[in-house]
């Protein structure tokens, strides 16, 4: 697995690496595949090794989504189930194809347990994951589409954001919409606006931050928290 370069299996000593490669399978999934439709997480724990993977909920009644992880290499789901075995009311999908390590949930658990080398890094990132949810119903609730796409915008450029650190590459304006909570002509009409003030260049699936000071400006109240 160290040839993924992926922090966990670096962590490892060779013979706990040794039981991920005997009870772990490696998945692939397509682009747009709907995971986890029949039961599959209360049986399997999965570590991401590549590609893109979102949990999102979705209101059926008017479509909307509301994006509340996009997990990439490193990332571990799903962590609520292995903690009080119940489900929730979540959905999966890919953005990006990938490639996962499917472990039994009993083994996971148990090593949760028994080894000190696994709980240390998976309580950190528990940590982090609550540290996220709380930081964006915080934002959901308190700030403005515009706010949130700005603070958006700095967080993918800054290396010590786990969360969004160059998420948006290549991620259409549809996803980057469901991130904010919104839809993606709100989302295309704050990035004609941030374009217009020479704040970003707006490409295709990319966006460059021309003016760091300006974009921080729009911002400024979310990073007082």
């Amino acid at each position: 697995m160290k040839e993924y370069n992926i922090e966990i299996f670096n962590e490892l000593d060779q013979s706990f690496e040794q039981q991920f490669l005997e009870y772990g399978k490696i998945v692939s999934f397509k682009k747009k595949e709907t995971l986890f439709l029949n039961g599959e997480l209360s049986k399997f724990f999965y570590i991401v090794l590549k590609g893109k993977i979102k949990s999102f909920q979705m209101n059926l009644e008017n479509a909307k989504e509301q994006t509340l992880f996009v997990y990439r290499a490193g990332d571990m789901f799903d962590t609520l189930i292995l903690l009080d075995g119940k489900a929730h009311d979540v959905l999966y999908e890919v953005i990006e194809s990938a490639d996962v390590l499917e472990l039994p949930m009993e083994k996971v658990r148990e090593w949760l347990k028994t080894n000190e080398q696994f709980s240390q890094h998976f309580f950190p990132y528990i940590a982090s994951q609550m540290r996220h949810t709380e930081e964006l119903a915080s934002d959901l609730s308190l700030h403005s589409t515009s706010e949130r796409l700005s603070k958006l915008l700095l967080q993918n450029m800054n290396p010590n954001d786990d969360h969004y650190y160059q998420l948006l590459q290549n991620l259409s304006k549809t996803e980057i919409a469901k991130l904010l909570g919104t839809v993606r002509n709100v989302v295309e009409r704050h990035l004609k606006d941030l374009e217009s003030d020479q704040i970003i260049e707006n490409q295709r699936k990319n966006i460059y931050v021309k003016d760091v000071k300006k974009l921080l400006e729009n911002s400024e109240q979310l990073f007082l928290k």
